[in-house]
């Protein structure tokens, strides 16, 4: 039997650091040169990212919009008067109700304790809700909590620079900054 011989011609290597010569290389091997893109378009961010945006900010306004001059505030559950940084914005419909969420009506400044860990706290926060906003505006308060309501990216969006404005002229004109 006879041996037959092969030839073998390895691919042209080298060019300058041993790269492949891809001139003579067959189609189905040649990579393809990717082009890169001039400038990527920013993403919108989420309408979650947003709320939760909106959320801080909003909160940061209910603080100082109910913190005295002085730094403290007084809580509208309990009615202690505590330091700023023990404040939080609490909801007396809770935020699961989009329709109230952003409510000038329907949060207040509320310590810490009883806005997380008083079960109780809804009782004091109705009372002296009432006797601050009035039992008109509670009940259309109320009305509204009952409702549903979609935001949109741009509303979201519009209300984070509205209260950024509210919270930059409190902080200047009460001297407290979060």
């Amino acid at each position: 039997m006879s041996q037959l011989s092969f030839k073998h011609t390895p691919l042209p290597l080298v060019k300058a650091a041993g790269i492949l010569n891809l001139e003579i290389m067959p189609y189905y091997i040649k990579r393809k040169v990717k082009e890169k893109p001039a400038a990527r378009k920013k993403r919108q961010p989420s309408l979650s990212t947003m709320v939760k945006r909106l959320d801080k900010v909003f909160s940061q306004y209910i603080r100082l919009r109910d913190a005295m001059p002085s730094g403290v505030f007084r809580c509208i559950s309990c009615g202690q008067i505590k330091p700023i940084e023990k404040a939080d914005c609490g909801h007396f419909y809770s935020r699961r109700h989009m329709s109230t969420r952003f409510d000038e009506d329907n949060c207040n400044a509320e310590c810490s304790y009883c806005n997380r860990f008083n079960a109780e706290h809804l009782k004091g926060y109705q009372d002296n809700l009432i006797r601050k906003i009035g039992m008109q505006r509670f009940q259309l308060l109320s009305v509204r909590a009952n409702e549903t309501k979609k935001w949109s990216c741009f509303e979201i969006e519009a209300l984070i620079k509205h209260y950024q404005g509210k919270v930059k002229g409190l902080e200047k004109e009460k001297g407290i900054k979060l």
